[in-house]
């Protein structure tokens, strides 16, 4: 499975739980969120994840 990973604060987006408080439904690939989308934890723009493998 493959994760992204917020460099600034290790918050992982999981595409099977998306970011429901930030309006990002669940299963919502990380290519369709938003690039103005930013971490639910520190604020970090997309740009700053990266992805992972888990």
């Amino acid at each position: 499975m493959k994760a992204w990973m917020c460099m600034n604060c290790g918050w992982v987006y999981d595409q099977a739980t998306g970011d429901p408080m930030s309006g990002i439904a669940p299963g919502t690939a990380w290519e369709d969120v938003p690039d103005d989308w930013k971490c639910p934890d520190c604020g970090a723009e997309k740009a700053d994840f990266d992805m992972e493998e888990i």
